[in-house]
């Protein structure tokens, strides 16, 4: 028997996200972004599930050359474009569209020599200060790229800092790209899950769902089941001890919890190495044979311990779930002290993954 720890990716969930996608913003073309390895939930996988996105959005030209040897001819834009010159040949081969966010990225695609016209996305660093071209930069990068024969069509995109915050909004960051693209009949693209979901004025012409096409909410103190949408992954394992613990008794490395009075406690096959967030300490929530309890003590590199008082009749064997539909990975993360995402994109490769 192999070791009882499984990532369940469920691709009707991801179908399921996507029309929600839709439905949120009928009149946009979206592009699902499964960058990072479909936020851990396997890209080719994901690529399948969301197959009736208009396009898709990775990292690296090593995850568009997957899709396109998996048969995808969607369009798919790299996020933070090229890295160095010698990538353009392939990136132009594989017919992919780099986002330009430097004006030297502007002129070493334009004199780059390509046996394609390439398709390009033009960001706009509209106050997030990360990626992005100044406003007062965006006509010389525009004029660079249109003086370029091999330049195809040219999309503007930027992206919001605090779409997810209630009170702060998109407001300002709207104003400055307006300001920076008036005058530009081009096409657009805005918004992301949070923007998306709650900024109707954002969707433009495509809009960028992430995290939402996982079935995770943007929004803190709010799940993706309050917003409709499905999980995507279960992590799911099972007790591979039970032990009795009497009132004084310390759990785990450093003796961080110690009993407050005698309880069964059980152990289960899952820890840090598994991409379990070490972090988590004692109240975690959990789930074995699907009723709420607390893990105890720090998390191993293997392992974490858990609290039996509400299932007396837990077994070694017993069915544990870490995150899924009864147990929201926002609720894990919230009290791991992190976000969701970092749950996703955490799960070792050694978890086994079944598709259902």
């Amino acid at each position: 028997m192999s070791r009882p720890l499984t990532a369940r990716i469920d691709l009707a969930a991801l179908a399921h996200n996507l029309g929600v996608v839709k439905a949120a913003a009928p009149h946009s073309r979206v592009l699902a972004v499964i960058k990072a390895n479909g936020y851990g939930h396997g890209l080719l996988r994901v690529a399948h599930g969301l197959r009736a996105a208009d396009g898709f959005a990775v990292l690296s030209v090593d995850e568009a050359a997957q899709l396109r040897g998996a048969g995808y001819t969607h369009p798919i834009v790299l996020l933070e474009g090229f890295f160095h010159p010698d990538e353009l040949s392939e990136i132009a081969r594989l017919r992919l569209r780099p986002v330009i966010h430097r004006q030297d990225q502007a002129e070493i695609l334009a004199r780059a020599h390509l046996e394609h016209r390439l398709d390009v996305l033009l960001k706009i660093d509209t106050g997030m200060h990360r990626l992005g071209l100044p406003p007062a930069r965006v006509a010389e990068a525009l004029a660079t790229l249109r003086a370029a024969p091999h330049i195809g069509g040219i999309t503007l995109m930027t992206h919001f800092a605090r779409a997810d915050e209630p009170g702060v909004g998109v407001a300002a960051q709207m104003a400055t790209f307006r300001e920076a693209a008036g005058g530009l009949e081009l096409p657009i693209t805005l918004a992301n899950s949070a923007a998306l979901l709650r900024y109707p004025e954002t969707h433009a012409d495509w809009v960028r769902p992430g995290i939402m096409l996982y079935g995770i909410s943007p929004f803190s103190g709010q799940t993706g089941a309050d917003l409709g949408l499905l999980p995507a992954m279960a992590l799911e394992s099972r007790l591979i001890a039970v032990r009795r613990i009497r009132q004084g008794d310390a759990v785990g490395y450093g003796a961080s919890f110690v009993a407050e009075h005698d309880l069964n406690l059980g152990v289960v096959a899952c820890g840090y190495a598994d991409g379990y967030p070490r972090h988590a300490g004692s109240g975690t929530p959990i789930l074995v044979e699907g009723r709420i309890t607390r893990t105890l003590g720090r998390v191993s590199m293997d392992m974490l311990c858990v609290d039996l008082t509400p299932v007396p009749n837990a077994h070694v064997g017993s069915p544990v779930t870490l995150w899924g539909a009864e147990l929201p990975a926002e609720h894990v993360a919230e009290r791991a002290g992190t976000i969701a995402y970092e749950l996703l994109t955490a799960v070792a490769p050694r978890v086994r993954v079944e598709e259902i």
